[in-house]
């Protein structure tokens, strides 16, 4: 019996050895068909489009921007150097001017100032966005009532035309308030 057991561990492990022999040449010389390979993607790209794509051993992140860049820029600097003439005599005059615009995509400058490198408004420029809007309301809304007040009275007695003269008076005094009512805004919230 012992014999038997003898004879069957080493028939066993023989088994078990030649398997770890296969495996590890299968792996050592693996087919390259079964290497692992990056998906193929096939991302729209056009003119304005970037993208960025970061790989590692957990995944893979895709960063796509289809209308990118949202703001373009343009910067130019002119040296000037000229001798003056005048009538309070010459001189020297020495500068460098230097102009920094921003156009959409279709050409229209940026004059606002209010977008910042990342193409946001800031919370100022929100905060007096909306601050400009309801006292232009509040403007307009004061107008209007000081001009049915004032002004349609007198005018809705001209013979014919009183009663478009006093339609007229009404969006003059919602014009001049919503002016005005801007204008204070900005001089108070420092817009």
């Amino acid at each position: 019996m012992n014999r038997i057991i003898k004879y069957g561990a080493i028939g066993v492990l023989s088994i078990v050895g030649i398997a770890h022999i296969g495996l590890l040449g299968y792996v050592i010389r693996r087919p390259a068909d079964t290497i692992a390979t990056v998906p193929t993607i096939n991302i729209p790209r056009g003119p304005y489009s970037s993208y960025r794509i970061k790989a590692g051993k957990d995944g893979y992140e895709i960063e796509y921007r289809s209308d990118d860049p949202k703001v373009l820029q343009s910067e130019r600097s002119l040296d000037l150097d000229k001798e003056r003439r005048g009538v309070f005599g010459g001189g020297r005059e020495q500068r460098t001017e230097y102009r920094r615009d921003q156009y959409t995509r279709e050409g229209t400058r940026n004059i606002g100032g209010a977008i910042d490198d990342e193409g946001k408004l800031s919370a100022k420029n929100v905060e007096c966005i909306v601050a400009d809007a309801g006292a232009q309301s509040q403007g307009a809304m004061a107008g209007t009532s000081i001009a049915a007040g004032v002004l349609v009275p007198a005018v809705s007695s001209i013979p014919y035309v009183g009663w478009l003269a006093s339609g007229w008076a009404l969006l003059l005094g919602q014009n001049l308030g919503s002016a005005a009512g801007s204008t204070v805004n900005s001089m108070i919230s420092d817009c």
